[in-house]
């Protein structure tokens, strides 16, 4: 699969590996700060050595990480993120088998809390530096076809502007990009 072909995250396995806080957490962690142990993850994490190390097997179970061999030695192990294709998309419920449709909405309420804490932040991020820290909200009438075109020139748009952090040019830093739409007629 190409880097820039969308990959479709519809295996319910996956997606229960994904929608835990832990684990999220931890995957934030590698991908902002490279590798990483289990006995590190913990002691950032308030979590006890074994709880990560299970936490870190799971996520290798479903490829979003990988053992750094080179840099393990006896019981110490180092872990970093798995490359993996940069535009991954959920599926639709109707994608998925209804017993299966759980981890997807846990998977979303998940990401909708973690969402939440970052809009919270942000007053404090603009004061700080509000060239780095950029708001937009509006208000637009389209069709689902016109959604969907904005949709994908959006993630098109990411695509182009961010950069893998092996890849990233000096002075780029790792920032939060969060785009969503609802219909505003249901208020």
């Amino acid at each position: 699969m190409k880097d820039d072909e969308p990959f479709l995250l519809n295996d319910p396995d996956r997606l229960k590996a994904l929608a835990h806080p832990m684990r999220r957490r931890m995957l934030t962690h590698l991908n902002l700060h490279g590798p990483a142990t289990s006995t590190t993850l913990g002691e950032l994490l308030g979590a006890k050595t074994g709880t990560t190390s299970y936490h870190l097997r799971q996520l290798e179970k479903y490829g979003f990480i990988e053992e750094i061999p080179e840099r393990s030695t006896g019981r110490e192990r180092w872990w970093r993120r798995a490359t993996l294709p940069r535009d991954m998309r959920l599926p639709t419920p109707d994608e998925l088998a209804p017993e299966d449709r759980p981890a997807l909405e846990e998977f979303h309420r998940i990401g909708y809390e973690e969402d939440r804490v970052l809009f919270e932040r942000f007053p404090a991020a603009f004061r700080a530096d509000p060239a780095w820290a950029r708001g937009s909200r509006g208000l637009a009438r389209m069709t689902k076809e016109e959604l969907n075109e904005f949709y994908e020139a959006y993630i098109a748009l990411l695509m182009k502007y961010g950069h893998p952090a092996d890849d990233a040019p000096p002075g780029s830093r790792p920032v939060y990009v969060r785009m969503f739409t609802l219909p505003a007629d249901e208020d």
